[in-house]
This record gives structure tokens, C-alpha cells and sequence, in this order.
């Protein structure tokens, strides 16, 4: 699943293309063309897979193996560097024993190939690649235990610490100053407040992007640098069976949203994410820090704004869903998916207020991490 990541740069949506004009539309036909031609494969089926700016195929090949063909937005597929850099993380995260995709050669030994195809807004580019299939479900929906959260929130902590070690020519194109997905950015989530006219939420949203001007970006230079996958989300983590009654996680997808970025960020990104549709959403962020913090502590400054970024990325979500729903009406189902639960969670972690949410959370964890100790020392 992808994000709204055609939202990538507020300047680039307003000045060339609407998302439904960017987003590709391919048939079921070009697609098999296009998998047998670039990647050599003799295709025996093409599933349509659910996306948000970009196009996704489950393809099977007659040889036997898996694949996602991903199909990029043409707006999107006009920054090579960036997608390079994408390409490049899934391989290198892979290497280092976690569950990322990798992409396929084409037939002359390339990771992507530009494409022209005509998708009913005159012939536009775009970038074409061939990804691994991972199996398993996504964590969404299985019955999530303290543990698998802890699993997720130490998952999402070893990836970041494993990118700092990355290096590619490219790194800079991870800046993303202007990407309205980059957690960073919520202060330019002000100018599409109007799609919440209406809407209690409304004045919410505005009070957490005021505390985010003062409480998060005077800080910034507080926060330790990492890149960040951006969108470790409830339908990116694919988990299975692990025993008869447990999980483990097996699959990371879709690194559209990468950016550069602070580790609390992502911490606050996955704590979000695995609250939609759990029966006790506020303890959801004590086992995720707890895993988290199993792998890098955070200092005073972050522990001191994890609550009001929580908030925050839970704006992001609802205000951007609902501005895309207005350009891609048809698929509003599918835009909504984390952002009406979210609303709701929205309005429950604001009121249960700063104070309370953090002793659950910060409390929660340290006993966590006790009772872990205690069984591991009943174990060993």
C-alpha cells in the first residue's frame, strides 16, 4: 500500500497536474506486456493491487515466482534520483537481514525503466519496476499482541539505525524540504485546512500545527538525524504465523515516503499507525516504545514532543485524505482507510491530554520492559 505521496511537493501539485491526472491507469493487458517485454517473464496472472498515487500488479509468472509490478505516478517518476535512492534502500536493508523487497533486473540488467504510456492524459512517463513478493498479511488484520507491537516498534528502530550506515550518491535527494508527508512539514498542512470546513477536528488540527510552530520546530537541532521510511504504517508491515498464537514480522513496503529526518519522527509515525483499529489504542504506544527504545533510547528533547508528533502525524492523515478524496472521489474508500479510525483517535488522544497519554505510554513501557526481564530470567 502506498500513501498519498502524489502530495509529495505542494508546489508540484498546484502548478502542473492533479493527482487522478498523474496517477497511472494501466490495463490488465499493458501490464502483462509490459512485465513479459521488460523483465522476460511469461505471465500466467495480473491482479489489480489497492493504491493511493501510483499503480500496483500482483503478476505470477509461468516460471513459478511472485511479483509486484509498480508502476510510479508520472510526477513522481520524473525525480530519478529519488527513486534510485528507494530502489537502492530496499536492496541494502535486505542485505542486512530485514524483510524489504528488492527489485528485479530487467533484461538488460537495469533496476527501472521509464516508460511512455498514454493512461487518458496524453502519453506521460513512467517509471516501471519489477518488486519481490513478500508473503504474510498485513499486521492490520491479525490480532496485534503487546508483543508484536514491541516486534514493530524494534523493527521500526533497527531499520533507522541500519540506514544511517547507508551511503549512494543520491542521498540528498532524501532532503524533501517541500514533501507534505515528511513529518517535518506539518505547517504546511495550513493551507489545506479548508477541506475540513465543517468539521469539529478542524480547530484541533489548528491547535496542534500552532504547537508544532513552537514546541517541535525551535527543537529540531535537539533531535538525533536518521532517514526515515516515512510511512511504517498498519498496511505496510506484513506479519506471519509465528507458533500457534503469535506473529512475526515478515515484509516492509513501500518506501515512497523516505525522507531525511529525526528518529523520534519515525517513532511517532509507527506509534500512530498501529493504534488504527486496536481495542486499547493508548497502551498501543507503550509496547511500541518499549521495542523502540530497546534499540535506541530517545533523550529528554524527544520524549518531551513524542505525544504532541503523535498528534501530529494523525493531522497529516486526516487533512491530506481528505484533500485527496476531493481529486479521486472514486476511490474515497480506499483514501479513508486510516483516516476515519484516525479521526477518532485523534480526538481521544486529544482529550486524555499530554499528561495522561504519557504515563500510559512512558509508564507502560518500563514495565514492559520489567516483565520481559523477569520472564526472561524465569526462562534462562
Amino acid at each position: 500500500m502506498t500513501s498519498p505521496c502524489m502530495l509529495a511537493s505542494v508546489h508540484v501539485v498546484h502548478q502542473t497536474m492533479s493527482v487522478k491526472e498523474s496517477k497511472p491507469n494501466l490495463t490488465v493487458s499493458q501490464a502483462t506486456e509490459i512485465t513479459g517485454r521488460l523483465f522476460g517473464l511469461t505471465v500466467s496472472s495480473v491482479c489489480p493491487l489497492p493504491s493511493y498515487s501510483d499503480q500496483n500488479f500482483h503478476v505470477v509468472s509461468s516460471e513459478g515466482g511472485q511479483y509486484v509490478l509498480k508502476v510510479m505516478n508520472s510526477v513522481d517518476s520524473q525525480n530519478l534520483p529519488l527513486l534510485e535512492v528507494q530502489t537502492h534502500t530496499m536492496n541494502f536493508l535486505r542485505q542486512r537481514g530485514l524483510p524489504a523487497q528488492t527489485a528485479v533486473p530487467t533484461v538488460t540488467g537495469q533496476l527501472m525503466s521509464l516508460e511512455e504510456i498514454d493512461c487518458g492524459f496524453g502519453v506521460q512517463k513512467y517509471l516501471v519496476r519489477l518488486l519481490t513478493f513478500l508473503p504474510g498479511t498485513t499486521i492490520v488484520k491479525v490480532t496485534c499482541t503487546l508483543q508484536l507491537l514491541y516486534e514493530a516498534g524494534r523493527t521500526a528502530a533497527t531499520m533507522d539505525t541500519v540506514l544511517v550506515q547507508m551511503e549512494h550518491p543520491h542521498l540528498r535527494a532524501l532532503q524533501r524540504e517541500n514533501f507534505i508527508w515528511r513529518l517535518a512539514s506539518v505547517p504546511l498542512l495550513e493551507q489545506f485546512l479548508s477541506v475540513l470546513d465543517g468539521d469539529p477536528l478542524q480547530e484541533v488540527v489548528k491547535k496542534v500545527i500552532e504547537q508544532f510552530k513552537t514546541r517541535v520546530v525551535p527543537k529540531l537541532n535537539s533531535f538525533r538525524k536518521c532517514i526515515n521510511h516515512g510511512d511504517f504504517n498498519e498496511q505496510n508491515i506484513l506479519v506471519e504465523p509465528d507458533g500457534p498464537s503469535s506473529y512475526r514480522i515478515s515484509g516492509i513496503l513501500d518506501f515512497g515516503d523516505m525522507s531525511s529526518g529525526y528518529f523520534v519522527f519515525e517513532l511517532a509515525i509507527t506509534i500512530m499507525y498501529m493504534m488504527i483499529k486496536r481495542p486499547r489504542p493508548l497502551a498501543v504506544g507503550a509496547a511500541v516504545l518499549a521495542g523502540w527504545e530497546s534499540v535506541i533510547p530517545l533523550n529528554p528533547e524527544e520524549r518531551d514532543v513524542l505525544y504532541l508528533l503523535v498528534l501530529s502525524r494523525f493531522c497529516q492523515s486526516l487533512v491530506l485524505a481528505h484533500y485527496t478524496v476531493l481529486q479521486q472521489p472514486e476511490n474515497e474508500e480506499y483514501l479513508m482507510v486510516t483516516a476515519r479510525p484516525g479521526a477518532q483517535l485523534l480526538q481521544l488522544l486529544w482529550e486524555t491530554g499530554r499528561d495522561e497519554v504519557e504515563k500510559i505510554w512512558f509508564s507502560g513501557a518500563a514495565e514492559f520492559i520489567q516483565n520481559s526481564l523477569r520472564t526472561d530470567g524465569v526462562n534462562n
